[in-house]
């Protein structure tokens, strides 16, 4: 399966966005969200190891009260068929370093999600969800060695500015800006 779908020849072409859906987590999220990113190589560039369900039903429970209180959150990635293959959305960037106080977009999908255009979909959702909330810019925080990630702020038309170590991890993160 491409990660997009193509018509027509070059120059061109018309590609579509496959249809993602995205949805308020439940407390089930939690345990979903767990599994999904078990994979080491999932979580490679937010920590390494994959975290504990205690910290993904804190994490989803944080995302209903963000979505209650201003309109958005890290919402669950559905996939065309409306499987879970992740999360996407937006939330503040609470971190004592880096943009502290900005509102962050961002997405973690599982593997066999990546390439398929899902990402890019869905931070496109969130992006006009974020304009309807009232939000007038976001931020990504990307690791520098996340190519795939910076690939998908770029296509959102980010301009990478202002790079950061995180302490816990030593590891550099590129802070990509939007205007909304």
């Amino acid at each position: 399966m491409s990660d997009v779908s193509e018509v027509g020849t070059a120059p061109h072409r018309i590609r579509t966005a496959p249809a993602v859906r995205l949805r308020v987590p439940t407390d089930e999220d939690a345990f979903v969200w767990h599994r999904l990113f078990a994979d080491p190589e999932v979580m490679e560039y937010v920590g390494g190891a994959p975290a504990e369900p205690s910290v993904y039903e804190e994490l989803t429970a944080r995302q209903r009260r963000h979505d209650a209180e201003r309109g958005f959150c890290l919402w669950t990635l559905l996939d065309p068929e409306g499987a879970p293959v992740g999360f996407a959305g937006a939330q503040p960037w609470e971190r004592p370093w880096g943009p502290t106080g900005e509102i962050e977009i961002g997405w973690r999908l599982t593997r066999p999600a990546w390439g398929r255009g899902y990402a890019t979909a869905a931070a496109r959702q969130t992006l006009e969800r974020l304009r309807a909330a009232g939000v007038g810019a976001v931020v990504a925080m990307v690791d520098v060695r996340n190519a795939r990630s910076s690939a998908v702020a770029e296509r959102l038309g980010m301009a990478r500015a202002e790079s950061y170590v995180a302490p816990r991890t030593g590891q550099r993160a590129h802070c990509y800006r939007m205007g909304l």
